[in-house]
């Protein structure tokens, strides 16, 4: 029953990303993985049962569909968080699933009564296939797992280089998309094939819920435009198509020019507060400065050894602390002199503080005996 629940709802998934207007290359291949595992579905539900006798010509042809799993969830992050999923030579991520194709083929050669015999005895004569497929799936599974939440920490680095408010895009939800095909990779050393299967169909549920929770996945709108301003997207594109490690090549900056820019950065920002922009980008600050992006990066991260979120959020800390002290702020409540000072949410506002006073702000304002709301 859980196979049959399992089918309808990739079905139905699929049927909504399929009628999406101006779908992306992300939602594409995000499709093309869930009628891999709508396939899949529908061929172990066939095989678990007695039913695949009245059908033995598609054994086999399960066989090597995990070995999609780990380079389309590899792919669709890589198609959301960097430029570098255009490159041809990305196609060889299919490899090991052609080569699983080819080793089948000597038993996909056999008579419909000698594979259904297989089948009924686990897989008699072909053992060593089984085991060498076994270890290519295990072996998948690992590396694309690793690959995946690679490119996750590549791209929270460029978003926090780049912007002082991330909850908008930090793809979290993709790292738990993650988290939860390795639970799976898991379960295959340990779990029978019900046990694994029931699992994908829980996963499936999953990509159906943050698909509908996060905005512009089965919407005709994509998530960062609705929430991110032009200049904000642009900006992104950007960050994700240079490779941060040769972001300083070209701006080999002395000291005395390192501490120059700092202390217009420091007077800049004791001035106008720009910090206090909920949204406020390094390219905002740049301009303001009129340095390049790379330049102004550079410089916060040597003298500062904070990224451009850190060190904005640090000011924005320090300005709270400087208002509750004051009389007149008294009045405010916790949440909304948070906002006066630069955050865009409560869950912001909390964690930021925390990691940087080791403590939660109202176990601060207790301390300083504040009298807030």
């Amino acid at each position: 029953m859980i196979y049959i629940i399992g089918i309808i709802i990739t079905s139905f998934l699929a049927i909504i990303l399929s009628t999406k207007k101006e779908k992306s290359i992300a939602d594409k291949i995000l499709f093309v993985w869930l009628c891999v595992i709508l396939v899949q579905l529908i061929l172990f539900s066939i095989i678990s049962s007695d039913e695949y006798l009245k059908f033995p010509y598609i054994l086999g042809l399960e066989i090597p569909f995990p070995l999609l799993h780990g380079p389309l969830l590899f792919l669709y992050i890589l198609a959301l968080t960097s430029v570098q999923f255009y490159r041809p030579k990305l196609l060889f991520h299919f490899l090991p699933f052609a080569i699983g194709i080819l080793s089948i083929i000597p038993f996909l050669m056999l008579s419909l009564e000698e594979k259904i015999l297989v089948y009924q005895n686990e897989g008699e004569g072909f053992e060593i296939l089984s085991t060498v497929i076994f270890v290519g799936i295990i072996l998948s599974g690992i590396t694309y797992s690793v690959l995946s939440l690679r490119a996750l920490a590549i791209y929270k680095k460029r978003i926090k280089d780049n912007f002082s408010s991330i909850e908008k895009i930090n793809l979290q939800w993709l790292l738990r998309l993650v988290f939860g095909l390795s639970i799976i990779w898991v379960l295959v050393f340990f779990a029978d094939d019900k046990i694994i299967f029931s699992s994908v169909v829980l996963f499936v549920v999953f990509i159906g819920y943050y698909g509908i929770k996060q905005v512009g996945i089965f919407t005709n709108k994509h998530a960062l435009e609705l929430s991110l301003t032009t200049e904000s997207k642009e900006i992104i594109e950007q960050c994700i198509a240079e490779p941060q490690i040769t972001k300083y090549e070209k701006s080999a900056l002395t000291d005395s020019q390192l501490k120059a820019i700092h202390g217009e950065l420091v007077h800049l920002m004791k001035q106008k507060k720009l910090f206090l922009t909920p949204e406020l980008t390094l390219t905002m600050v740049a301009e303001e400065l009129e340095i390049h992006p790379n330049i102004l990066s550079q410089v916060i991260n040597t003298v500062e050894q904070k990224n451009f979120f850190d060190y904005v959020n640090t000011l924005r800390i320090e300005e709270f602390k400087d208002r509750i002290a004051k009389y007149d702020y008294q009045k405010y409540t916790l949440l909304s002199l948070a906002y006066e000072c630069g955050f865009n949410s409560k869950t912001s506002f909390n964690r930021n503080f925390k990691n940087l006073m080791g403590k939660s702000p109202s176990e601060y304002l207790k301390e300083c005996k504040a009298m807030l709301d």
